[in-house]
């Protein structure tokens, strides 16, 4: 194995990395990985979340059919079909094997069987960690994020970490807090061992 470009990241330290603020991305360029824990942090206030009202009208249409962690595979790999992707191949291997450990988890939009749209990211305890998201048909990744605001709602989860903050993310009501305050929120949240996604 490369000792500089290693195919995958060790998944200790990657869950150590989590729980400590840290989350691993690639030079598009270089592939070589950075780690960041940026300050101020993004994330989502999950409990006070709220549709807009064309959103909440999609959803009532129920045009999608969403599922959970049935192709986590596909879902990282169309998160990394854009130019100058932070996603590279270490960066998938490393997902994927902490999906298979129970700790990285995918929410799924279909029509008519095909996935069209989603998202992905780590979940530690009472803690998510959001990864990416994409979009082959409108609204379908903005209808996967809200079902799994519900879902981390109804398992009582306390942080959904958005990491940076972007129109997108923005638009979907992430805010920015200070790091230290997130910190503190971190620790409770990975501290709830029966709280699991």
């Amino acid at each position: 194995m490369d000792k500089l470009f290693p195919k995958i990241i060790d998944p200790l330290l990657l869950l150590d990395a989590y729980r400590s603020g840290f989350f691993p991305m690639a030079d598009p360029d270089t592939g070589k990985i950075h780690w960041f824990s940026p300050d101020p942090r993004a994330i989502f206030p999950i409990y006070s979340l709220k549709p807009s009202h064309s959103t909440r009208q999609i959803l009532k249409k129920n045009i999608f059919e969403i599922k959970f962690d049935t192709n986590f595979e596909k879902v990282i790999l169309e998160c990394a079909n854009r130019p100058d992707s932070w996603i590279n191949e270490v960066i998938i291997n490393s997902y994927i094997n902490l999906h298979w450990m129970g700790f990285a988890h995918s929410v799924e939009a279909y029509i008519d069987g095909k996935l069209v749209g989603g998202l992905y990211g780590v979940s530690i305890n009472a803690a998510f960690f959001g990864e990416s998201m994409f979009s082959r048909v409108s609204n379908a990744s903005k209808v996967a994020f809200y079902h799994l605001v519900e879902h981390l709602k109804a398992k009582n989860f306390i942080l959904l970490d958005s990491q940076f903050i972007n129109p997108h993310t923005q638009m979907l009501g992430a805010i920015e807090i200070p790091r230290h305050q997130y910190l503190k929120v971190l620790k409770f949240a990975v501290s709830q061992t029966s709280v699991k996604f």
